[in-house]
């Protein structure tokens, strides 16, 4: 069980050995953030932007998180959500993380657990809704959001830290291209037995080895890492609803953006009657169905 629980649950195709993400260009410029290049951590790359929706009461917030693979790319948020969100209500955050090659998993996890916790400490001065927080992404971005909504709570009540003292989680989160797990015992059973393990490259990056050729022999101190870092791994009966665009469809070969990843998630949180939604073959969200999720789940 979680130690914190919310009364509001929240294009083209890439090569396999690349975890990064197809960032649609934006159809026109975002505005400028209402705060940008905020600090919120120690290393170079913990920095966000923050844009704060007009309301007379403090609103929720949408963390967007980019992919890249854990290697390339910045702090960005996709146009349509921006707009949306901010019309109604909702502030946005766009943070970035350290690099895999700066530091292996967990650190881009927990740098984005540390960014959401930042940002709930300034609460009060930045108008902000503590208990209504959701996340967007995509590819390894996605996969970081899914890890902040079912991970147990990393809120530290005790810490010398103020920021480490708040809550880590999201409460419902709408994502693209995403992977659910990062393990690859996982990755390799999604497709047929002789087809290569996507994005070889990247994963060995993340876990910090020279390669995934011999991962079914891996210690078990890399074994713990690989389910540590995968958000089906932490999937409870408490966590939040999802949303999930692929642009692939189901008969695509294998990748490491194949909708496959989604529906093994669905799977399991279907069986616990938590919202999940998977569509394949959808090119990007549109404002609409962004507006009517967030509604849902995350606006009180």
């Amino acid at each position: 069980m979680k130690s914190t629980a919310f009364l509001f649950p929240l294009f083209g195709i890439l090569a396999a050995a690349s975890l990064s993400a197809q960032e649609k260009a934006p159809s026109k410029p975002n505005p400028s953030p209402t705060y940008a290049n905020v600090r919120y951590g120690p290393h170079e790359r913990n920095i966000l932007d923050f844009w704060q929706a007009k309301s007379d009461r403090p609103t929720p917030v949408v963390v967007s998180i980019h992919g890249g693979g854990f290697r390339r790319l910045n702090k960005s948020v996709r146009s349509e959500i921006l707009d949306v969100c901010l019309a109604n209500g909702i502030s946005v955050a766009a943070i970035s993380y350290r690099y895999s090659t700066q530091a292996i998993a967990p650190a881009p996890f927990l740098d984005s657990a540390r960014a959401v916790q930042f940002l709930r400490s300034r609460a009060k001065e930045w108008h902000i809704a503590k208990e209504h927080f959701g996340g967007t992404g995509g590819s390894a971005g996605a996969g970081m959001v899914l890890w902040l909504g079912f991970h147990d709570d990393l809120a530290d009540p005790d810490n010398a830290d103020p920021v480490l003292r708040e809550s880590s989680r999201l409460s419902c989160m709408a994502v693209i291209n995403s992977q659910t797990s990062y393990d690859p015992r996982f990755i390799k059973a999604l497709f047929p037995p002789n087809a290569p393990l996507p994005a070889e490259d990247a994963l060995a990056d993340l876990f910090g080895m020279k390669t995934m050729n011999d991962f079914e022999s891996a210690p078990p101190e890399k074994v713990r890492l690989f389910e540590e870092v995968s958000p089906i791994h932490h999937l409870t009966r408490d966590d939040g609803p999802v949303l999930m665009i692929y642009p692939l469809r189901m008969d695509a070969p294998p990748d490491i953006h194949h909708p496959l990843f989604g529906m093994r998630l669905k799977e399991k949180m279907d069986a616990l009657k938590i919202p999940c939604e998977v569509m394949p073959g959808t090119a990007h969200f549109d404002q609409a169905q962004v507006l009517a999720f967030f509604r849902q789940y995350l606006k009180p």
